[in-house]
């Protein structure tokens, strides 16, 4: 039915009729930037700003360009990272130079750039004239989650489009929906991937991720007791765990890869192999981002016990001890202990090593339990 991969955004209803009005009308604007909150849907209204342009029938949600556009698979989207800590020079360079040749299946090509806020002065100036005029068949997405991130020159060259943030128990509703999940399951796969809705329904189809979170969880109850080569040999279980669904991915990719080869160009195989990459880097990102997110909200769950708010607690399967830590545990404590995650956070950011980063948080967030007063 036309129009329904609008459907997964929750709560969005001006936003989505925004750009629903702007794609009926064949006005849709060469540059937008999508501004709100983590969870709210920005990449999501990406992904449908996509195909309600590649689709025939405006976004229909089950042909083939639609559900590669949804699994971020098809050739003329491409979703871009900063390189560490920034968008680099080269790398927009390279962007730009892409930008300028024609799509490969689709009457459009969308580039969607995610924490917009992360370009620098540098890489601005380097893309700020392809943003301003490009190609008449190119529609490029910016991502952020607050207007004041974003340098002036960028979003002065965008139509805004803001979301709004998403009620949880809206969120906890669609997951249950999308995968018969219990409440209490939603809530905590929403924790574990910072309550962006697709991925907590992919993380509960993924046993592998799922592991990864138990994983993180027993790790975390027994921290307090660990010495110094206990916590170094659970850093490594930690990245093992999350680099689990990472090769589960490569090898549906060699599959892929292995079926299609007889009749791909060397040119599309080439894209193939690129699109694979990213892929693996976005999976990558987000395995680290679920360690840093899961011990967040357990963190976030001690410090809600122990100002007495047990229903707001996420990771109700690991209250025994929750409740042992939030017994003893201050307010000022828990949330030096949560300044321990977003530091090892910009530490990934800044291109430290993932084990390095994983266990100077661990130390860090034992120190705190050991002394949580």
């Amino acid at each position: 039915m036309p129009g329904c991969v609008w459907d997964d955004l929750i709560g969005q209803k001006r936003a989505v009729g925004y750009l629903r009005r702007a794609v009926a009308a064949g006005s849709v604007s060469h540059a937008y930037l999508f501004v709100g909150p983590t969870g709210a849907g920005k990449k999501s209204a990406a992904r449908a700003l996509a195909c309600a342009l590649f689709c025939a029938d405006g976004g229909c949600g089950f042909c083939p360009a639609c559900r590669r556009v949804r699994d971020t698979a098809h050739p003329d989207l491409h979703v871009v990272a900063p390189e560490g800590v920034s968008y680099v020079i080269s790398q927009i360079q390279e962007i730009v130079h892409d930008i300028h040749l024609r799509p490969i299946e689709a009457p459009y090509k969308v580039y969607v750039f995610e924490d917009a806020g992360r370009f620098n002065d540098a890489s601005a100036n380097a893309f700020l004239k392809t943003l301003e005029e490009p190609p008449g068949n190119v529609v490029i997405v910016l991502l952020a989650g607050d207007f004041r991130d974003v340098l002036p020159t960028i979003a002065s060259r965008c139509q805004v489009v803001r979301f709004a943030p998403v009620p949880d128990s809206a969120a906890r509703a669609i997951v249950v929906e999308r995968t018969g999940a219990s409440d209490d399951e939603a809530r905590a796969a929403l924790a574990a991937t910072d309550h962006v809705v697709p991925r907590a329904i992919g993380f509960l189809r993924s046993a592998g991720r799922r592991n990864a979170r138990d994983t993180i969880l027993r790790i975390l109850k027994g921290l307090r007791d660990m010495d110094g080569h206990d916590i170094l040999l659970a850093a490594r279980e930690l990245l093992t765990a999350v680099r689990a669904p990472v090769e589960e991915m490569r090898s549906a990719q060699v599959e892929e890869a292995d079926s299609a080869r007889e009749y791909l160009s060397r040119g599309v195989a080439v894209r193939l192999e690129k699109r694979h990459k990213r892929e693996l880097t976005a999976r990558e990102r987000e395995g680290l981002a679920e360690i840093m997110s899961v011990t967040e909200s357990w963190l976030r769950d001690c410090l809600l016990l122990a100002r007495n708010a047990p229903e707001l607690v996420s990771n109700t399967d690991a209250a025994d001890a929750t409740a042992e830590i939030a017994a003893v545990i201050s307010v000022p404590a828990a949330l030096r202990a949560l300044e321990c995650v977003k530091s090892a956070r910009e530490r990934i950011a800044y291109n430290v090593s993932p084990q390095l980063a994983v266990e100077v948080m661990l130390f860090d967030i034992q120190e705190v339990l050991r002394c949580p007063r």
